[in-house]
């Protein structure tokens, strides 16, 4: 499918449900691979082995003293993973959310965005999904270049000197990774827990 083959647009109410799922199959091809990195590293298999240690002198078993801390952990970070991305977020001072709409009216991927928390930090990309089934196929570089587009309208009206556009991308997406830097953006910040990154920041300015 080509990129000229789309449209982009405001969602509409009767659609919430079908974004809604996309989001959450979008944040379901992520997780595990997000939950196996994060709970691979050392400080986290030290906390692992010390619950478990901890559990088998009050759990008769030894299997499941050891894998319940591992259980509940990947549980525990599946739900915060969903919680931060597999939900709309409210309209923001930028609009939205929008979708990518095929020409015979298939959604095929959803964006939204709002302001940064500071004056010069521009706009952020709060949710960019793709359905699987339209995956490299253009989508996501079109809803991409429409967010650049609402970025530099917004920071104009704003009287910004300089528009710029962040994008949150979870570690082991390293598809959307790839996209970005060849649009041209650089990865200039993390997040994460016990000094592992778990998510990473690409910024352009526009």
């Amino acid at each position: 499918m080509a990129p000229s083959h789309l449209s982009v647009r405001e969602m509409r109410e009767d659609e919430k449900p079908l974004v809604l799922e996309m989001l959450k199959a979008a944040v379901k091809d992520t997780e595990n691979r997000v939950a196996l990195h994060a709970l691979t590293r050392p400080p986290a298999l030290l906390l692992l082995a010390a619950a478990s240690s901890g559990l088998r002198f009050v759990l008769a078993s030894f299997a499941l003293a050891l894998l319940l801390p591992v259980f509940l952990a990947v549980v525990a970070m599946k739900l915060g993973l969903r919680a931060r991305w597999g939900s709309l977020p409210p309209p923001g001072g930028l609009g939205g959310p929008w979708v990518a709409v095929r020409g015979s009216g298939d959604v095929c991927g959803v964006l939204a965005l709002a302001p940064g928390s500071n004056s010069g930090d521009g706009a952020r990309v709060t949710r960019l999904s793709v359905s699987r089934w339209h995956r490299r196929r253009g989508v996501g570089r079109r809803l991409l270049a429409f967010a650049e587009s609402r970025a530099r309208a917004w920071a104009g009206g704003m009287g910004e000197p300089q528009a710029r556009l962040v994008v949150p991308v979870a570690v082991a997406a390293w598809g959307v990774a790839g996209m970005l830097e060849g649009c041209g953006y650089q990865a200039e910040g993390s997040w994460g827990c016990m000094g592992y990154t778990l998510v990473r920041e690409f910024s352009k300015n526009l």
